[in-house]
């Protein structure tokens, strides 16, 4: 079974119906349905997608992703102190988001790819990326 994680980029493609990444995603979502992979998500970018979807889209589907989040076939790990401390790492050697720095803290954590199109992840050359974004 393949592990993967998805970041809040990924999420929000999603989200917005995007038709690329919004279609792997989906597919992603099937398959861990159906018990053929591993998806999982720091509790990080969770909170991140609904700020985001809050601040920029509505108050509505903000509320929807906080319900959606917790039937999703997600497995949303809290980090860790450790975890923490990992992903200051990432934020303090990599020009990411403090965010980014989780989702990608937890990728390396498991050893698996980071689902993401996010262009702040493309200079990373040590972090194994399943890219959905645009192809450049």
């Amino acid at each position: 079974m393949k592990t993967r994680v998805l970041d809040s980029w990924a999420v929000l493609e999603w989200l917005n119906g995007r038709t690329r990444a919004g279609n792997t995603v989906a597919a992603l979502l099937a398959g861990a349905e159906a018990g053929e992979a591993q998806l999982l998500m720091s509790a990080i970018n969770v909170g991140e997608v609904y700020y985001f979807l809050r601040k920029h889209v509505n108050r509505t589907l903000s509320e929807s992703w906080r319900e959606t989040s917790r039937t999703l076939p997600v497995t949303i790990e809290v980090p860790t102190m450790n975890d923490i401390w990992g992903a200051a790492l990432w934020k303090g050697d990599h020009p990411v988001s403090y965010a980014v720095a989780f989702a990608a803290a937890l990728a390396k954590k498991h050893n698996c790819p980071l689902v993401t199109g996010d262009p702040e992840l493309r200079s990373i050359k040590h972090l194994e990326l399943d890219w959905i974004g645009p192809r450049m």
